[in-house]
């Protein structure tokens, strides 16, 4: 079972369009950093990532406060309605939080169905689950949602009924039992998952047994991510000009072109606003970015408020509990797409911040410096160890003497002593041989 909110019936049917509009509600006496023309095009843009939503029209609708049943003000409601009438609109995404009361005067105000943001993005996620983990995690955050929701799904609420005793009690409410069998829905899902990560935990021991470092690539999304994973890789993980393009983390073994050997790992984009339910439930999905050795904040460097993503970002690291410990390496992506001037300004820039490059994973530009800058930073400390091997072992002799390890030599009638420098990686694939 997928998890669904709202758009099960648009989109259950076939290839079926459904007429959307979009409205970034925007409070006069609370502007945050963020610019309401560039929250709107970033609406519109996961509005358009959801497949079968075609956005007929979009604005920044300004309120000095939010109104505890409408939202908006009652001169508003009906100038937007008589809006939306016109242009037979059936969908409506209101990108900010509704209350379950505002979203249910709206829709039998306005006779259309309503989404807030925390929905559309529940929407998207469940589109593009792929994993097992993926799904689970998606619907329990969807369960989360419908259960603050369920006032606006009934209108029998104040009906009372009985029951045998096995279903509720004398005189439960409708709302009651619904909300304790989604409560049900929600243990069953959190043992399925943690089933699931059991099974991802015995994957992360068994990469373990040959410790390579992880590097994970974290950013906004729609920051190139993917697009930077597949150069690096060889892979063909879906990359695409859209928002939420990945969603299940992806992982390769890889070896850097300067031989530096790592795992690499792609996430989820994040993005500003993150539901309070999917931050909780795509912890476990994010664990690979706290076992990381480095971190790689890609950055879209041409987006007009790329500067207020990367804080974006920062806020989610921080709430995910990754510490200042680890490493991080901003990579400033899509230079490409800058004017020559500027993009030769922000080298400039870049190259007084030894924590920063400057790439473009369209064109390769940089790229083979944010390698050397990866393999600095996740340099694996070296340690020496006396090694004995008989004189049949010339296998691993051999081996020794291929890799450059051995720092002294001696012999005797029983075989050889070495002196060997090698970092954990080499000394485990030398225990490893037969």
């Amino acid at each position: 079972m997928r998890a669904r909110t709202d758009l099960t019936q648009f989109q259950d049917h076939g290839p079926q369009i459904t007429r959307g509009w979009v409205i970034h509600p925007e409070l006069t006496n609370n502007r945050s950093r963020r610019d309401p023309g560039f929250a709107l095009e970033e609406a519109v843009s996961l509005a358009e990532a959801l497949p079968g939503f075609d956005v007929q029209g979009s604005e920044v609708v300004r309120l000095s406060k939010p109104q505890p049943g409408y939202l908006f003000g009652s001169g508003k409601v009906e100038e937007l309605g008589t809006r939306l009438k016109e242009n037979d609109v059936e969908l409506v995404l209101i990108d900010g939080p509704l209350t379950p009361v505002q979203q249910r005067n709206l829709e039998k105000i306005w006779k259309v169905k309503i989404l807030d943001r925390t929905g559309l993005i529940l929407e998207i996620f469940a589109d593009r689950a792929a994993t097992r983990e993926g799904v689970l995690q998606v619907e329990l955050a969807a369960l989360s949602y419908q259960r603050t929701r369920l006032v606006r799904s009934w209108t029998h609420l104040e009906r009372q009924r009985g029951g045998l005793g096995f279903v509720g009690g004398p005189g439960e409410t409708q709302i009651e039992a619904d909300r304790r069998a989604i409560d049900d829905a929600a243990i069953r899902l959190r043992r399925q998952l943690s089933r699931v990560v059991k099974t991802r935990e015995l994957h992360r021991a068994a990469r373990a047994k040959v410790p390579f470092p992880i590097v994970a690539l974290v950013g906004y999304t729609n920051a190139g991510k993917s697009t930077l994973f597949n150069l690096l890789t060889g892979a063909s993980v879906m990359a695409k000009d859209m928002l939420f393009a990945t969603l299940d983390p992806t992982m390769r073994s890889v070896q850097l072109s300067n031989g530096t050997d790592i795992i690499l790992s792609d996430t989820v984009g994040f993005i500003s606003d993150l539901p309070t339910e999917l931050v909780a439930s795509f912890r476990a999905t994010l664990e690979e970015v706290l076992a990381a050795d480095l971190i790689c904040h890609v950055r879209d460097i041409a987006h007009p408020q790329s500067d207020e993503q990367a804080e974006d970002v920062r806020q989610i690291l921080e709430t995910l509990g990754v510490g200042e410990g680890v490493p991080v390496i901003e990579v400033w992506n899509k230079s490409d797409l800058l004017e020559p001037d500027a993009r030769e300004s922000l080298a400039q820039v870049a190259a007084r911040r030894d924590e920063v490059q400057v790439i473009s994973s369209i064109d390769g530009s940089g790229i083979e410096a944010l390698v050397e800058a990866i393999s600095e930073r996740i340099k694996p400390a070296v340690s020496r160890d006396r090694v004995f091997l008989g004189w049949k072992d010339a296998k691993r002799r051999a081996w020794l003497f291929e890799k450059s390890l051995v720092l002294e030599e001696r012999s005797d009638d029983s075989g050889a002593h070495f002196l060997v420098e090698w970092t954990p990686a080499q000394k485990s694939t030398f225990q490893a041989m037969a």
